[in-house]
């Protein structure tokens, strides 16, 4: 399906090497200021050609919205945003041995398995350039969770490759009680609580906030576009001032919408919360995250009024749990990693096998790509937590209004 949410909805359309890529927002509310200005920043933090370790397709990806606004206003009605694709190149595909063989770790033959046809060049809706409209309509998910209940979402690069921006937990084979994990990390925490978006791009290209890890980084980016290869990485994201009670037990659990939102990312393979796979190494009495009184936070109560919720009167000592416990937000930041593959478009010749199984040959790829996706994927991530935050936000207000609107406790039958 190209649509994601259940209230706060979006549907996107468009290919590659099309005319456009589009998406409809609906259930904006209404009141919101709103502008293509709004939307562009986080469109040009998605762009190609940002620098010498991206691909050189050379698309400014302007934004145009179309309806749902009056007078730099949302109206509540469905918001239309497009972005035209100015760069595109399907002669780069015009070799028509691609209509001979399958890309390697490409959608080009479950597509044509799923469809009985395939686009012809670029991938299509499988390409990445279909992301521009998850990163429209996630700014304009973002602008409203920030500007009505003080939410922020701020992604960064955490990995390239074998190099991390935080050592990697130790093993403790022999010693589980000895585990520790990133979310037990007092540096890790701090920057959780700290980093933002402008922080993130001081470290440009790459977006790792650490100079001697960014540095490194893009050394091994730049290596392995020069030997025409590719390497994957890990974006980690820290969603801040969620109030508790989002996520909808039991199949739409918040971290089960965060993960849906995340794999459905082009290249993305894997999803960890919290303490994530590191967690099953550690005993209980270490993961375990205890309870304390939150104490007095005039920005968490500020941000409880905005969003009509009550703030929690406890917080975690630690949070292994990584905001989320059984599904629903406890109020406490919430934090994730996801893992991209390396990009399969590599520029050299690779073996494969003919559509129709006849033999092997060999594939030149051609076209424009980038070694590593993890600089550009950042945008890409926060927009889709943006977007998955602002629905379940929606579905919790209605139950909140739902529970406002029962019979006193003395008059529910139940309670007798």
């Amino acid at each position: 399906m190209s649509s994601f949410g259940n209230i706060f909805r979006v549907t996107t359309a468009g290919e590659s090497h099309g005319k456009s890529v589009s998406c409809i927002v609906e259930n904006c509310p209404p009141g919101l200021a709103l502008t293509e200005a709004d939307i562009q920043p986080q469109l040009n933090r998605r762009r190609p050609g940002q620098s010498a370790i991206t691909t050189p397709r050379d698309e400014k990806d302007l934004v145009t919205i179309h309806s749902g606004t009056e007078a730099g206003r949302t109206l509540g009605t469905p918001i239309l945003l497009t972005v035209p694709n100015e760069d595109q190149r399907p002669r780069d595909y015009g070799d028509r041995t691609i209509d001979l063989y399958p890309r390697p770790s490409h959608a080009d033959w479950t597509y044509l398995e799923k469809y009985g046809v395939k686009a012809s060049s670029g991938g299509g809706r499988s390409s990445a350039r279909e992301t521009i409209a998850r990163v429209a309509a996630g700014a304009v998910a973002d602008k409203w969770l920030r500007e009505a209940y003080g939410i922020d979402i701020v992604a960064f690069v955490s990995s390239v490759g074998a190099i991390h921006l935080s050592p990697e937990p130790a093993n403790a084979a022999d010693d589980a009680d000895a585990a520790t994990a990133l979310s037990a990390d007092p540096a890790f925490l701090t920057l959780v609580q700290s980093i933002t978006r402008d922080r993130v791009d001081e470290f440009l290209p790459v977006r790792c906030p650490d100079a001697d890890a960014a540095r490194r980084m893009e050394q091994r980016i730049a290596d392995l576009r020069d030997r025409h290869d590719s390497t994957g990485g890990t974006v980690t994201c820290v969603i801040r001032n969620a109030p508790p009670g989002l996520g909808e037990p039991c199949f739409d659990k918040l971290e089960a919408v965060l993960a849906h939102a995340m794999l459905s990312i082009p290249a993305v393979k894997g999803f960890e919360i919290g303490s994530g796979f590191h967690g099953a190494e550690m005993t209980g009495s270490r993961h375990n995250d205890p309870f304390v009184a939150a104490g007095s936070d005039a920005d968490a109560d500020a941000a409880a009024a905005r969003a009509g919720i009550p703030r929690s009167r406890l917080v975690t000592r630690t949070n292994n749990s990584g905001g989320i416990q059984g599904g629903i937000s406890n109020g406490m930041p919430i934090f994730f990693r996801v893992s991209f593959k390396p990009p399969a478009t590599i520029s050299q010749d690779q073996t494969t096998a003919r559509y129709d199984a006849a033999g092997d040959g060999v594939l030149a790829a051609k076209g424009r790509h980038d070694p590593c996706v993890v600089p550009r994927a950042v945008p890409i991530v926060e927009g889709m937590a943006a977007l998955a935050i602002a629905d379940t936000l929606m579905a919790q207000h209605a139950r909140h209004f739902g529970r406002q609107m029962a019979p006193p406790p003395s008059l529910n039958p139940q309670s007798q």
